[in-house]
């Protein structure tokens, strides 16, 4: 059987063997994935808060104790807060120390947003803290703290 250069399967061949050359190239030269630490999490919470000390309560932080899939973890954040002009809610960060960016998304509030309440779902790669901290217009910090253990995790593994 002669091929010709105009031919379709070897066309497609062809295709096929540039295709796997670029997935080797990518597997070979792709970074490993790394995740961050707890002393990540605390530097960067350092960095956004400074040194000023949290309290505990008017943040209700709800996550599964257990994630059968760490695609697909819902979180619910609520804060007890009147969201007047002298007294609301600011902001909600959320961090996680197994991901591969310490914090994972951060909710901005104003006093129109009338309840300071967020739901979301994210990814988390294996089984990890979550911690969730409010800062209020007054500038007082709020934090609370899960932990989710993933069975199957959701950023590559």
């Amino acid at each position: 059987m002669t091929l010709h250069v105009d031919s379709p399967r070897l066309a497609t061949r062809r295709r096929a063997l540039q295709l796997a050359g670029i997935a080797a190239l990518a597997a070979v030269l792709a970074p490993r994935m790394s995740f961050a630490t707890e002393a990540q999490v605390a530097e960067e919470m350092k960095k956004l808060f400074g040194g000023k000390a949290m309290g505990e309560g008017k943040i209700k932080l709800d996550v599964p104790e257990i994630a059968e899939n760490g695609l697909v973890v819902p979180i619910n954040i609520d804060v007890d807060s009147p969201m007047t002009e002298a007294d609301f809610v600011k902001s909600v960060h959320v961090f996680a120390d197994g991901n591969p960016l310490p914090q994972v998304v951060t909710y901005t509030f104003t006093p129109d947003s009338g309840k300071a309440s967020a739901s979301a779902r994210m990814r988390l790669a294996q089984t990890q803290n979550v911690i969730a901290v409010a800062e209020m217009s007054s500038g007082a910090l709020f934090s609370a703290r899960s932990q989710v253990k993933v069975t199957i995790g959701g950023c590559g593994g």
